[in-house]
């Protein structure tokens, strides 16, 4: 496996691979991978000829420069874990390498990025949207791999793929957790030991709306209030509780089939973000009745009221 660190090396290694017709599958990180990033890595093993994984911890995306100075970097235990994994090569990039005139152009994100996290990050997702689009120009890549945990940055780099007309398949990856539920992440290292019992709280509250939703329970509102009186406690501050489009990031209406029930929880200085896609019974149907109330409907059924859900949630 191989390591570059210009702009230069990694497109003279694209245009040979691109010659011989090879697919390409890249994985975007920041480094300090974990076991979520190694499944998306297997997973571009399994479906493409190369495989690259860029690591570049991006200050673009960062509200607060402590934050980036302190974010982990350890590109030799990269290294290593990825080539396990089956990378081809790794592409770790300075931040002189990627900007260096500074930030002149940007890439404004859609309107996926104004909710949820955009609305307490402000130009987060503009970062983020301008170094995808930057390394999707580099790698050319045939397909990109995401893990939903990060559900709204993925729905922003779909709306991009497509503002864009770039000519590459986003796949998102499920979620990789803990025995005990909560979802891996770079933050976690973070977490002192009674902050970790903690946090496993995030996801059992996500599972728990999802029942709910399974028993038939789908107002917005009860959904939210169900989550705040989950997430309270010592320690656990909650900054938003969501039920939105999975798509658009946008608030759901009544009618809504299947949607993403995100949140974000400081626990003690560590903020983590978690989310669950939940899918309503399809014997629960939103109907008008004659005097234009909204109601339940379990029996009677017509082909436009009733919404069919397959798989699991």
């Amino acid at each position: 496996m191989r390591v570059v660190r210009t702009i230069s090396a990694l497109r003279r290694w694209v245009r040979s691979e691109k010659r011989k017709r090879h697919s390409i599958g890249f994985v975007p990180t920041m480094g300090d991978l974990h076991a979520g990033h190694l499944a998306l890595i297997r997973r571009a093993r399994r479906e493409n000829a190369r495989v690259v994984v860029s690591i570049f911890v991006n200050p673009t995306q960062f509200n607060e420069v402590r934050d980036y100075r302190r974010y982990h970097r350890n590109l030799e235990a990269d290294r290593r874990q990825a080539s396990a994994c089956g990378a081809d090569l790794v592409f770790a990039p300075s931040a002189r390498e990627m900007y260096p005139f500074g930030v002149g152009s940007r890439v404004r994100a859609p309107r996926q990025a104004e909710g949820l996290c955009g609305a307490f990050r402000p130009g987060h997702f503009d970062g983020v949207a301008t170094v995808v689009a930057k390394l999707f120009n580099c790698v050319e890549p045939d397909r990109a791999y995401f893990g939903r945990k990060d559900a709204q940055q993925a729905a922003v780099v779909r709306q991009l793929v497509k503002d864009l007309n770039f000519p590459v398949e986003v796949q998102v990856c499920p979620t990789v957790r803990d025995r005990d539920g909560l979802a891996l992440s770079s933050r976690n290292r973070r977490l002192r030991p009674r902050e970790r019992e903690q946090a496993v709280r995030i996801w059992r509250a996500l599972a728990a709306v999802r029942d709910e939703v399974r028993g038939g329970k789908g107002d917005r509102a009860s959904l939210r209030a169900f989550l705040r009186s989950r997430l309270k406690g010592p320690g656990m501050r909650l900054e938003y509780a969501e039920v939105v489009d999975p798509a658009t990031c946008v608030p759901v209406n009544r009618h809504w089939s299947r949607a993403l029930v995100a949140v974000c929880v400081w626990v003690g200085d560590t903020r983590l973000i978690d989310n669950v896609i939940v899918r309503r019974p399809s014997s629960v149907v939103l109907r008008k009745d004659r005097d234009g109330r909204r109601t339940q409907d379990a029996g009677r059924r017509t082909r436009k009221e009733v919404v069919i859900c397959y798989g699991r949630c």
